[in-house]
C-alpha cells in the first residue's frame, strides 16, 4: 500500500490497555502545491521566474506528490541508503585560477582566509573549466558571493548538477516543475508555523549549521540565491571549518581524530512500529575530522557549533549598484558552518537554494591542516 493510500485510512495503534487509539496522520503527508502564496511573492521574486519561464499558474511553491512523501524513517533512510558517484570538481583544476579570475572586474577577498567577493561575473556564463575554478576557490576560500545576479532557477539547478549530485528533499518545498530547488521563504515558514519574533529569533536557521550532515553523502557546494533581499539588515555568517581545527590544541586535535559523531536530519517521522513515540529522525555517524578531497585539508566537521570572531565572515547581500537582481553565495558545506542573522522584523526575505551532494565523509590520517599546509 502506498503512503499516499495508507494515510487515507486511520492509524490504529493498540496500547498496553485493551484501549484503540485512533490517529489521523494524513495531514504528516500533504504535497503538492500552496496557492495562496502565489500573490505574496516578492515583486522582485516574481520578476526572477517570469523572467525565466517558471509556471505559477497551479500555485507556489509546490512540495513533492502526497504518496512519495515519507512517513516513517525506515522509508526516509532509504530515499538515500547506496553511495552514488561523485565527481570532485575542483581536485585538478588550474591552482592560479587564471581563467576564473581573468573574466571577473574584481575579486575582493572578505577576510584573511575565509569568503571571497568576484564582481563582474555572470554565474550562468562561466564554461566547465571556470567552474571547475570556482569550485577550487569555494574549497579552499569556504565561501564565494556574487552579487548583481540574473540567474534562473532552472540554471541553478544546471550549476548545482555540475558540481555534484542534487539533492531532491523528500519534504521540502521546491520551485514549480524544478524538484531541487528549495524554497527559503519566511512567509511560507510563517504559514507553517515557524514565525520568528525578536524574542525567538535564535531558532531555526540562525543558529551555527551546517546542512544535510546526516546524509550518507553530505553537500559540498550549496548554492544559495537570494532574490529578495530585506532593506536593512538579513546578513549571513560563515565560519571556517578548516580554523576551526586549527584552533584546537595539538592533543585534542590528536583525540579527535577518527572519532564519529551522530548526526540527525531536521525534519522527524514516525516509527512505524511505536507511532506515538514522537518524532524520530534520520541518524547517521560521521567522521569529528575529515578531510576536503579538493584541498586535502583537515576540517571540524560538526554541526549546531560556535566559533571565534576571527574565523567568520559576514555578508550583506545588499547589490552595490542598486539593481534588483539577486545575489548567490557558494559555500563548501564540508567545511562551513553558517548562520542567518534575523533582524530585519516584519520585512520578506526569499531564496532558492540548491545543494550538491559530494563523498562519503573520511578522515585520511596523513592529511594537512589549512595552516600546516600553507606554512602558517
Amino acid at each position: 500500500m502506498s503512503v499516499e493510500a495508507s494515510t487515507q485510512q486511520t492509524q490504529q495503534v493498540k496500547s498496553h490497555n485493551p484501549l484503540l487509539l485512533n490517529i489521523d496522520v494524513s495531514k504528516k503527508v500533504r504535497g503538492g502545491f500552496d496557492e495562496s502564496l502565489v500573490e505574496e511573492l516578492p515583486s522582485t521574486t516574481r520578476a526572477r521566474f517570469e523572467r525565466h519561464g517558471v509556471d505559477l499558474s497551479k500555485g507556489y511553491p509546490e512540495k513533492p506528490p502526497s504518496d512519495q512523501i515519507p512517513l516513517y524513517v525506515d522509508d526516509a533512510f532509504k530515499i538515500r541508503d547506496k553511495p552514488q558517484e561523485y565527481i570532485p570538481r575542483g581536485k585538478f583544476a588550474d591552482r592560479s585560477k587564471k581563467a576564473l579570475f581573468s573574466k571577473a572586474k574584481e575579486f575582493k577577498h572578505l577576510t584573511k582566509y575565509i569568503g571571497t567577493e568576484i564582481v563582474g561575473v555572470q554565474l550562468s556564463d562561466l564554461n566547465e573549466q571556470e567552474l571547475d575554478e570556482l569550485a577550487l576557490l569555494i574549497a579552499e576560500r569556504v565561501v564565494v558571493f556574487f552579487k548583481d545576479q540574473d540567474l534562473s532557477p532552472q540554471k541553478q539547478l544546471e550549476l548545482g548538477a555540475f558540481f555534484g549530485n542534487v539533492e531532491i528533499h523528500p519534504q521540502f518545498q521546491h520551485v514549480p516543475g524544478l524538484p531541487g530547488t528549495s524554497v527559503i521563504w519566511d512567509a511560507h515558514f510563517k504559514k507553517n508555523g515557524f514565525k520568528k519574533t525578536f524574542k525567538t529569533a535564535k531558532t531555526g536557521t540562525s543558529n551555527w549549521h551546517a546542512d544535510l550532515t546526516h546524509e550518507l553523502q553530505p553537500p559540498s557546494v550549496t548554492h544559495l540565491h537570494l532574490d529578495a533581499i530585506p532593506s536593512i539588515g538579513g546578513d549571513t555568517n560563515w565560519s571556517s571549518g578548516y580554523a576551526a581545527y586549527d584552533k584546537l590544541s595539538p592533543a585534542f586535535q590528536k583525540f579527535l581524530e577518527g572519532k564519529v559523531v551522530t548526526q540527525k536530519s531536521m525534519h522527524g517521522y514516525l516509527d512505524r512500529n511505536d507511532p506515538l513515540g514522537g518524532p524520530k529522525h534520520v541518524i547517521r555517524e560521521q567522521p569529528i575530522i575529515r578531510t576536503n578531497p579538493i584541498t586535502g585539508w583537515k576540517s571540524l566537521f560538526v554541526s549546531n557549533g560556535a566559533s571565534n570572531l576571527d574565523i567568520q565572515v559576514r555578508f550583506n547581500w545588499h547589490s552595490d549598484t542598486g539593481s534588483n537582481l539577486g545575489t548567490s553565495a557558494l559555500w563548501d558545506n564540508r567545511i562551513g558552518q553558517h548562520n542567518a542573522t534575523w533582524d530585519y522584523e516584519d520585512e520578506d526575505r526569499h531564496g532558492t537554494r540548491v545543494s550538491s551532494l559530494a563523498e562519503i565523509p573520511y578522515f585520511d590520517p596523513n592529511s594537512k591542516s589549512q595552516r600546516e599546509s600553507l606554512g602558517l
